[in-house]
């Protein structure tokens, strides 16, 4: 059974701000947006460990079309991915994991 997942309040605010950007751009961008990070989270969510350990215990896997990277924090007694981040790759990356 797959890991359910919740958005960190700040992470949420980062893709809120990406979508909104994209969306400024083109309806089609900002729904393919979307598309993208809920595919993701599936494929995190189904398995929570397959990406790579890269500070501590928070684990990252970057989007395919999209310059973002998730950055999540596995709960493996609560079967739970708690998403911390939706990084764009230009953002300070001392400010990456905080």
């Amino acid at each position: 059974m797959g890991y359910k997942h919740i958005f960190d309040p700040e992470a949420a605010d980062q893709y809120e701000e990406a979508y909104n950007w994209y969306k400024e751009r083109s309806d089609i961008a900002g729904d393919k947006l979307i598309i993208e990070v809920e595919e993701a989270i599936k494929k995190i969510c189904a398995n929570p460990f397959r990406y790579r350990n890269t500070y501590k215990n928070l684990r990252e896997t970057s989007l395919k079309k999209y310059p973002y990277n998730i950055i999540y924090l596995p709960d493996k007694a609560n079967k739970l991915v708690v998403i911390t981040s939706l990084y764009h790759h230009r953002r300070n990356p001392k400010k990456k994991y905080k």
